[in-house]
């Protein structure tokens, strides 16, 4: 039976050529936006960005988008354009740089895009990828791509970029191949933490390092084992690891310093703020727990079996009333008032911007020097590029409710930031 959302489509036939001819209209939708980032960029190039005032350094600058050779853009020009499309700053310094770097140094590649004859994603991982080479690195890439670039895969791109790194900046190349082992890594993903307590982690490590670790690992399993664990290999290697952090946590690690002294390296100290309400200290019911480093939730089981571990170290804070209202006559914010600010809006104030609130600074939103009070109902985390954006650009915004804060972009556009939800209000600015 045909969906009434899908016309005509009660043959299989027809539900294939429907997809077909929508896929063909999302990829040039796509080829579309890029075009318009394009214009944007022409809209506001480095004529636009006014010299700062005497004395004033963290004014707007003009600033490379992407490789050498492409026009320098305002600063805060792709805020508004991802305001627009629902992206973050970043996305939308992102989809700009592609968009410059494919239409003026990858111009072959760029046709064949806006023919329909090369998918815009593919284009744009390109354009990220020749950002770092030299000009002539760029146009050496895009001579050669352009003919196959709908053919070949990944594999053979990454050989051809690696190709024109050794050709056209040699120097580069070799910087890169002495920093290869910048490259090793070991992740540690809290911040995907589920409600049971459990993440993930993964790394890249030197082979000889790995090999001590997988041994160290082995043999805690081993010993969990013969203490008489009775939960699989798996669990008891997952458990090792834990055991290994906490043995390394726990041992000082004593140096001799000159003076014949032992100076103490002491463990470093992990820092989470759990949040709990009264219903879930209670040990009547489960409940949940709010973990802010990570913005995740684990039950308060998990919690309790975290506190009772005899090395954790646990304070417990008074409770800020998030709907109290407090007040200073200076501009000077107290801790109380910026804790209160935090907890009232965990992340940056900005429309799309996920930063932290405890990694922003804490805004007047009607600036103290115009008459704005230090007070709960004028305060709101902004990061540092937002809060230069918002000072020295026309953005404006409004605090409505605690967490509620409604923006206007230069060109019309308004937006409200609800907590860590973004929403457009007008769906297209006002004509001028």
């Amino acid at each position: 039976m045909a969906s009434p959302e899908l016309p005509d489509c009660d043959t299989p036939a027809a539900v294939l050529a429907f997809a077909q001819e929508q896929r063909a209209a999302v990829q040039r939708g796509e080829v579309l936006i890029l075009e318009a980032a394009l214009v944007w960029a022409a809209m506001h190039p480095e004529e636009t960005v006014a010299a700062p005032a005497a004395g004033l350094v963290f004014g707007e600058l003009a600033v490379p988008l992407a490789g050498e050779g492409t026009p320098l853009v305002a600063e805060f020009a792709p805020m508004e354009l991802g305001a627009a499309l629902g992206m973050s700053t970043d996305g939308a310094r992102g989809l700009v740089g592609d968009a410059l770097e494919l239409a003026h140094r990858l111009p072959r590649i760029w046709k064949r895009v806006r023919a329909g004859e090369v998918p815009a994603w593919k284009a744009r991982r390109i354009a990220q990828l020749t950002t770092t080479l030299p000009l002539a690195g760029a146009e050496f890439v895009d001579r050669q791509l352009a003919a196959v670039v709908d053919k070949v895969g990944w594999a053979a791109i990454g050989r051809l970029l690696d190709r024109a790194k050794v050709m056209f900046d040699p120097e580069g190349a070799e910087t890169e191949r002495r920093e290869a082992a910048d490259g090793r890594r070991f992740d540690v993903h809290t911040r995907e933490a589920a409600h049971d307590g459990t993440i993930h982690v993964e790394g890249i490590l030197d082979l000889a390092d790995a090999m001590d670790l997988d041994t160290a690992i082995r043999h805690g399993a081993d010993e969990l084992a013969a203490l008489g664990s009775t939960e699989s290999l798996d669990v008891r290697r997952s458990m090792a690891a834990g055991e290994l952090a906490r043995r390394q946590l726990a041992f000082d690690l004593r140096a001799e310093a000159g003076d014949g002294t032992a100076s103490v390296l002491k463990p470093r100290q992990v820092v989470i703020h759990v949040h709990l309400s009264h219903a879930a200290i209670s040990r009547d019911e489960a409940g949940f727990a709010q973990i802010e480093e990570t913005r995740s939730i684990v039950s308060t089981d998990q919690v309790r079996d975290w506190c009772a571990n005899p090395d954790a170290h646990v304070t417990i804070k008074p409770v800020i009333d998030l709907e109290a209202h407090h007040h200073t006559n200076a501009y000077a914010i107290p801790d109380r008032l910026t804790e209160q600010t935090t907890l009232a809006q965990p992340v940056c104030a900005f429309p799309w911007c996920e930063r932290p609130a405890r990694r922003c600074d804490t805004d007047h939103v009607v600036a103290h020097g115009d008459g704005g009070p230090t007070c709960s109902c004028n305060l709101a985390p902004l990061c540092r590029r937002h809060h230069r954006a918002k000072t020295h650009t026309a953005w404006t915004y409004d605090k409505t409710e605690a967490a509620t804060y409604l923006w206007r972009s230069p060109h019309g556009l308004h937006l409200v930031k609800d907590h860590a939800t973004t929403r457009l209000v007008t769906a297209h600015p006002p004509d001028e």
